[in-house]
């Protein structure tokens, strides 16, 4: 559930493989069909797993830019020995992502190298947040422990403090991104080389009408975002000086293509809503076997793809789809099960903490019940200031409230007292274990009881400007 898709590097080749489904042209209703077979899985809402990204620096100078041979060298002790030798399989050697066949750790999580050399470390779905715990603890034990022998530490912030976006990886993805980026301005490169996340992954749920069902967790997941982006904010400085956001990494996201990072317009079936919402983003890259110019047509849609609307690209595949896929980024991402991203990185282990509180607003049907009559005033004061668009699920209004101001917000910060009471209620009628909600409560002492965020840590390590 919590690991990156492994399609992409199996099977068919793109730019191979027949267009013919069925003996007609892959169109948009065979389009549509892929994404709703694909990206909610429904069953029983058990599983949660996690994929932590964490900037990687130099121990002794954070300032330094780290060399892609150093972080290699920290990867040099996981998983197989024999790395991929096909050729559609370089860009996964490159990025220091072993063979499929083979877990890069013992537990069976991913490593794998972001643009900029962060790492990210996606485990497999637990049954219980114990588990969880457990088995990622060790995880994260271990790749600590190899960045540290060779000089290097894992840094939970959400944007670099102080070190400029640099790339690491000269790939045809990246290079494709970067192009489709920089037509609108610095954002994205920072995004890719300069950012790091806590993303919680739960299943998406069933296929019933109530609580345990996709379309109440979808709704769920989007109605408390904004108390996570603001609980948990992490990133108020970039070269050193405050930016005046507490997620500097959501003001990142809300300068980038609106198109394929903001949340879906409330469209009923949330299936057919993220099926209009995919084929309307904008390619970002086309795969093409042989080639290191990847950049897609500048303003062209998958749909308009589909629709033969570009003279000089071949018609689509469904692996062209699945791929793109891939590259749309909004708060909550469905790839079966459910991808939270609006969660800035966390320092040490204070991934446990949103995991928890996702776990146990999604798993409690009392919590749940809780958390969005909580967060019903986020959103209804852009409804009753006359502006029902911002008032929707689909706004951007109370995500960037929550990025800008954190939990001094006073409507945000009412909410998320009512949230992690519900959150701390849920895990303990659930029997987690002791750990787990002394770090909620810890964390709630800290931080959310009085108005605070781990950002304003940051900020007060900052000399007065």
């Amino acid at each position: 559930m919590a690991q990156r898709q492994r399609s992409l590097g199996s099977g068919e080749r793109s730019g191979s493989v027949g267009i013919v489904i069925k003996g007609a042209r892959f169109t948009e209703a065979d389009a549509e069909a892929q994404v709703h077979g694909i990206c909610f899985k429904t069953g029983p809402p058990e599983r949660v797993g996690v994929e932590l990204e964490w900037l990687v620096r130099d121990r002794h100078d954070p300032t330094l830019p780290v060399q892609a041979k150093r972080v290699a060298a920290t990867l040099a002790g996981f998983g197989s020995s024999n790395p991929p030798n096909d050729q559609d399989d370089q860009e996964q050697a490159s990025r220091l992502v072993r063979n499929p066949e083979f877990p890069s750790l013992p537990s069976g999580a991913s490593l794998t190298v972001e643009p900029g050399g962060q790492l990210e470390l996606s485990s497999v779905p637990a049954a219980t947040l114990g588990e969880l715990l457990e088995v990622t603890g060790r995880d994260l034990a271990a790749l600590r422990d190899a960045a540290a022998g060779v000089g290097l530490e894992l840094c939970g912030y959400g944007l670099d403090p102080l070190r400029p976006p640099r790339r690491m990886l000269d790939l045809p993805r990246y290079v494709a991104m970067e192009k489709f980026w920089d037509r609108d301005g610095p954002w994205g490169r920072q995004m890719m080389c300069g950012t790091a996340s806590v993303q919680v992954c739960v299943d998406a749920g069933d296929d019933s009408a109530g609580g345990s069902g996709y379309r109440a967790r979808w709704r769920l997941l989007h109605a408390i975002g904004p108390v996570l982006v603001a609980a948990f904010a992490n990133s108020p400085l970039r070269n050193g000086k405050p930016t005046g956001w507490r997620s500097s990494r959501q003001q990142v996201w809300a300068h980038m293509d609106p198109g394929r990072t903001r949340a879906p317009a409330e469209n009923g079936d949330p299936r057919d809503a993220w099926a209009t919402y995919a084929l309307d983003a904008k390619l970002m890259c086309v795969r093409e076997p042989g080639s290191a110019d990847w950049t897609a047509p500048a303003g062209l849609t998958f749909r308009e793809w589909l629709r033969g609307g570009s003279a000089t690209l071949r018609p689509p595949t469904h692996d062209d789809l699945t791929y793109h896929l891939s590259t749309l980024f909004p708060p909550v991402r469905p790839q079966g099960h459910l991808e939270l991203r609006m969660i800035d990185a966390q320092l040490g282990d204070g991934w446990i903490v949103p995991t928890a509180v996702v776990m146990a607003l999604t798993s409690d049907a009392r919590a749940a019940e809780a958390a969005m009559a909580a967060v019903e005033p986020v959103w209804a004061q852009f409804r009753d200031a006359g502006d029902h668009q911002m008032g929707s699920l689909g706004s951007v209004g109370p995500w960037l409230r929550a990025a800008r101001f954190g939990p001094g917000d006073p409507t945000i910060s009412r909410a998320s007292k009512q949230c992690f009471e519900a959150a701390e209620a849920a895990l303990s009628r659930s029997g987690a274990p002791a750990p787990i909600r002394q770090a909620v409560a810890d964390f709630t002492e800290r931080y959310v009881l009085k108005d605070r965020c781990p950002a304003d840590d940051q900020l007060e390590g900052v000399p007065a400007l």
